[in-house]
């Protein structure tokens, strides 16, 4: 399946120039990185959802024909927690942006930053992650299998969790001098508290239960592949933790509170690209656009936001269809999500043309 979508989009793409994002900057002051994010942010919005970790295990499977089609140094836009850092490292911008409607995400991606820029090597991470002492067996060579059993075994450290709090509160704070409120740094607080309570088991809404149909894990997560055998995933390896160790570090992966659907968030995302000549080479929607068309006006106005992306023709859309019974021959029991692939421009110019006015015609479309 890899490899059909890897020719699928090298046949559509082919025609177009690569077009690397050269005018963008090589690193974000701290005090421009936390103006970009209130400049760009709306309000804190409503999700139904806690949404501490993905919830699909088929988000690599694409990877291999997404890095067929797309060269690195691009841009990249996302939704979400996690899941976005594997797709950063397979693809390689120059910079990124995680749209979401929570505040909770904006929040949640400046504890992964700090645990980033305070750890050297994937072990050290988890450890700052879960607030769990480091099992000594684990370096740089271990498996994602071995990282994730030594912490499984890894007792949690309540002191280590209280410790670690105030030196991400402080390093945000005092060192980055981000201006987070009282209501921010609580949340922070209750954040990083699930990760401590729940560790490896931490899932989509807290933790993982025996339950048929539950959330795959954060160990679960870590340890899947794109379907072939292979590991995408951040933590794969040290050059994948490396490479968002250094973006993090150049504050160039900048979490942006908005509704897809909202005014201002991807609107100003769109003029900061403009300015810098830097098309978008990926969009991963999770699957928000279902909620989307929900609302006969939220989805032409997202597209309408999308329309003022500057874009090429390999931009390229990545969405998860979860639960679709429309794919669930493509689905294994263990499989609870498929996630696709289509052109934004030729999404675009289906809307523009009246060929998609509903959700499953957007489906259709996707590869």
């Amino acid at each position: 399946m890899n490899r059909i979508l890897a020719a699928i989009f090298l046949g559509l793409f082919v025609l177009s120039p690569v077009v690397l994002a050269e005018t963008l900057p090589p690193r974000l002051s701290d005090a421009e990185f936390w103006q970009m994010i209130c400049d760009f942010s709306e309000p804190d919005g409503y999700f139904s959802s806690n949404n501490y970790l993905s919830n699909e295990n088929t988000f690599q499977r694409v990877i291999p024909a997404l890095k067929a089609a797309i060269r690195p140094g691009g841009v990249y836009i996302g939704v979400g927690p996690e899941q976005n850092f594997t797709y950063i490292a397979a693809l390689e911008p120059r910079i990124s942006f995680i749209i979401d409607i929570r505040r909770q995400n904006m929040l949640q991606h400046l504890i992964y930053k700090a645990a980033f820029e305070l750890s050297e090597t994937r072990a050290e991470f988890l450890s700052f992650l879960f607030s769990r002492t480091r099992p000594p067996e684990l370096d740089a060579r271990s498996s994602p299998e071995d990282l994730f059993e030594g912490y499984q075994k890894a007792a949690s450290d309540r002191e280590l969790y209280e410790r670690s709090l105030q030196t991400i509160i402080r390093l945000l704070t005092e060192q980055h001098h981000f201006t987070l409120t009282t209501s921010d740094t609580e949340s922070i607080g209750r954040i990083y508290r699930a990760f401590f309570l729940a560790g490896p088991d931490l899932s989509y809404s807290f933790m993982a239960g025996p339950r048929p149909g539950r959330t795959p894990t954060y160990s679960e997560l870590m340890t899947e592949t794109d379907g072939q055998g292979r590991n995408w995933s951040y933590l794969a390896n040290e050059d994948n933790f490396k490479l968002l160790k250094d973006l993090q570090g150049r504050n160039l992966v900048i979490p942006i509170v908005g509704d897809f659907a909202g005014p201002k968030a991807i609107r100003a995302v769109a003029q900061y690209l403009e300015e810098h000549e830097a098309p978008v080479n990926a969009f991963y929607t999770s699957n928000v656009e279902r909620y989307l068309f929900e609302d006969n006006v939220n989805w032409k106005t997202f597209y309408s936001n999308v329309e003022a992306l500057p874009i090429d023709a390999k931009s390229t859309f990545i969405r998860a269809v979860l639960n679709a019974r429309a794919y669930s021959n493509r689905r294994r029991n263990a499989i609870r999500s498929v996630t696709l692939l289509s052109s934004i421009s030729e999404l675009l110019d289906g809307i523009k043309e009246g060929r998609i006015t509903m959700y499953e015609q957007l489906n259709a479309l996707s590869r």
